[in-house]
């Protein structure tokens, strides 16, 4: 009996052997943030140990900082769920950078905005839809989904359709319009969250468009050949389209070096005048001009005076006179 029991005295001794203890002791305490689950040691190296054996000293220290910070963690209240023990987190103390900024919100869209505003809730639509066809559930998007239009075989001609226009042909073009037109309300609502413009994109289809909408269009033909309407006719008593931009010029880089002086020189001599130029010939013609408009106002306004209703003038009343009461 006494050996039986000196034998379980020894292996539980082994055993005790293999583990360390969970008590650590430490010349400066740890730092814990248990938020992040970071250990901060601050107390200084072994240097004889560390120099000695590397792999195991880092070992045996990386081990008892974390034996630390699981004690800290054993100390927060902790609940059994499902037969897990969690422990809830503090908030936690150290600030650490991000590698990435943090991801910015979307801005609404144009619907965003007015679903906002009226308080419309979006409802989540579910994958898989009743299809009243084939009689079964098929996804709302994708392979097999429902309503299929690639299924259609064959496609009933309408009554005031030609009869020999393409249905399939005609029913491709609607759904690449469609797609186009998305494309194009996608493209403006980054715009308008950027708060810039959206780029032209010529003329857009219209039942009557506008004289200006046609300028423009023709324009916009003209210029899109290989040689950018270099080589293109023009009509007879063709005007110059309006609000198309104008090709900037830019000097050459290698060209009249004494041209080049007397423009530098030229901006020098201004810059070096006391007082600023004075353009002669604008400011004469915006003092004719002024005076025009000044002179029409007292013209219209005299000739309001005089008229009154129902062509009859008005009789002046000076000193010594009656005038006439009506």
């Amino acid at each position: 009996m006494a050996d039986l029991v000196e034998d379980v005295l020894r292996e539980a001794a082994e055993k005790e052997s293999k583990f360390k203890s969970v008590d650590v002791h430490k010349g400066i305490d740890l730092d814990i943030d248990e938020g992040n689950l970071l250990a901060v040691d601050q107390n200084p190296l072994e240097l004889r140990d560390f120099r000695s054996n590397k792999e195991l000293f880092l070992k045996n220290l990386a081990r008892d900082n974390s034996q630390l910070l699981i004690n800290r963690i054993w100390q927060i209240p902790v609940e059994k769920v499902e037969d897990a023990i969690i422990a809830k987190l503090p908030a936690p103390k150290t600030i650490i950078p991000r590698e990435k900024p943090l991801p910015k919100t979307k801005p609404l869209t144009k619907w965003g905005q007015y679903a906002k505003l009226k308080g419309f809730h979006q409802k989540k639509k579910g994958r898989m839809v009743w299809d009243s066809t084939v009689k079964e559930y098929r996804p709302r998007w994708g392979y097999k989904r429902v309503d299929d239009h690639d299924r259609d075989w064959v496609l009933e001609v309408p009554q005031n359709a030609d009869p020999y226009e393409d249905q399939f042909e005609k029913k491709n073009k609607e759904k690449r319009e469609r797609i186009a037109k998305n494309e194009l309300q996608r493209l403006r609502n980054i715009a308008r969250s950027k708060k810039s413009k959206v780029p032209g994109v010529g003329l857009t289809p219209l039942e009557h468009p506008s004289r200006d909408q046609l300028g423009k269009a023709l324009a916009v033909a003209k210029i899109s050949t290989a040689s950018v309407g270099k080589f293109t006719d023009k009509l007879p008593k063709e005007k110059p389209a309006k609000n198309m931009g104008k090709k900037r010029k830019f000097e050459p880089n290698i060209g009249d070096i004494a041209a080049e002086k007397r423009r530098q020189l030229d901006i020098f001599t201004k810059l070096s005048k006391k007082q600023p130029a004075v353009d002669i010939t604008k400011a004469t013609n915006q003092h004719i001009h002024q005076e025009e408009r000044e002179r029409s106002n007292k013209k219209r306004k005299a000739g309001q005076t005089k008229k009154v209703r129902g062509g009859k003038k008005k009789h002046p009343v000076g000193k010594g006179k009656k005038g006439r009461r009506r």
